[in-house]
């Protein structure tokens, strides 16, 4: 049973970080020379298709993590530094996700739905900016997980 947690734990983080490092080092430099009536609606789609992704890693990471946490480590008095780092990492990861969620793409979709695209813009701006950052911590994070053991 581990094998198959950590299995989907790695996998929905290749999924959620790799769909990020694509969405803001292909997708959006491609997607810039578009003008924003097409570019907004084209993020739009974009958005629908990966958010559910992410959601099932938002989902999967917690759940596989926890189960790992305390099926292999006994809890979390035991787990080496390296997973309190992944771990607290991992929640701030949510966290900026959850908002992103909630508060900017809500108001992207909305603003798209009703054919304001410099409102759409301004929040696919801030959309943007926390996916860098959770890019970036992503990065660190998967560095920390797969290089941890052998500090």
């Amino acid at each position: 049973m581990i094998t198959v947690a950590l299995g989907l734990h790695v996998l929905a983080a290749l999924v959620w970080v790799g769909g990020m490092f694509f969405a803001i080092m292909v997708l959006r430099l491609a997607a810039g020379e578009l003008e924003p009536p097409v570019r907004a609606p084209l993020w739009g789609r974009v958005f629908a298709k990966f958010f559910p992704w992410v959601w099932m890693a938002v989902i999967l990471l917690p759940l596989t993590g926890y189960f790992m946490i305390f099926d292999v480590w006994g809890g979390f008095a035991k787990l080496p530094m390296y997973l309190h780092l992944m771990h607290g990492i991992g929640l701030i990861m949510i966290a900026i996700y959850l908002h992103l969620w909630f508060a900017p793409y809500k108001r992207f979709r909305n603003a798209l739905a009703a054919g304001d695209i410099p409102t759409a813009g301004a929040n696919l701006n801030k959309i943007r900016i926390m996916v860098t950052v959770n890019l970036v911590i992503g990065l660190i994070t998967s560095v920390i997980g797969s290089t941890g053991r052998y500090w």
